[in-house]
């Protein structure tokens, strides 16, 4: 079994139905990452460079035919990074910063070695976003990414001119304690293994013809 069976719905996750604050026990002190702000920018980048720092195998011969890329992780990393307070905002800053996105290369090379590359995408990015008041415990600028491409084709010198499909989003967190109501623990119903069956509808047939 799973959440989804709903075997105890007052101990399990799942929508709420009549008064939500029946079944309202304690309140409780979590840690949490706190979302302060976040935006999201969506764009078609053409002829994108993404050079190849390393290969697998190692020993592949040029020149190369694409395949397809796609970023290896949807965390990206976040580099020269400038926040800078605005007065026309207040509470808001202007935030700066290189997002790197790992990249992989799937490529044939010339023997037709099907092989595997990566590579960083780095972008820039100039954004408003609301950053909390300085305090003990820092906040962070951290990006979700995900880039994906069907098109592209082989320069030179491990390069390759590509096409992608690029979703950045931006966030300002912090990691806090926040005092929430609580119904208490989660029920954690007992696992049900996967049996496939096999036979089903065979053993449903009658012995005999009717």
């Amino acid at each position: 079994m799973s959440f989804s069976n709903n075997v105890r719905p007052d101990r399990m996750p799942g929508p709420i139905v009549g008064n939500a604050a029946n079944g309202l026990c304690e309140k409780v002190c979590i840690e949490v990452k706190k979302v302060f702000d976040a935006c999201i920018k969506q764009e078609t980048l053409t002829g994108q460079t993404l050079a190849l720092e390393s290969t697998t195998p190692a020993d592949v011969t040029e020149p190369f035919t694409f395949v397809g890329a796609r970023s290896s992780s949807s965390v990206g990393t976040i580099q020269n990074l400038v926040v800078t307070p605005t007065a026309e905002t207040p509470g808001c800053s202007r935030v700066q910063c290189n997002v790197d996105i790992p990249m992989q290369v799937n490529f044939i090379d010339a023997n037709g070695v099907q092989a595997v590359g990566t590579g960083t995408l780095s972008l820039e990015r100039d954004v408003i976003l609301r950053v909390p008041e300085p305090s003990v415990i820092p906040y962070e600028i951290v990006a979700v990414v995900n880039a994906v491409s069907a098109e592209g084709c082989y320069l030179s010198d491990g390069q390759f001119s590509v096409t992608l499909c690029v979703t950045v989003i931006l966030k300002v967190v912090m990691d806090v304690e926040l005092l929430v109501p609580s119904y208490g623990y989660c029920y954690i119903p007992p696992c049900q293994e996967y049996q496939e069956e096999i036979c089903e509808g065979f053993f449903d047939l009658p012995l005999f013809p009717r």
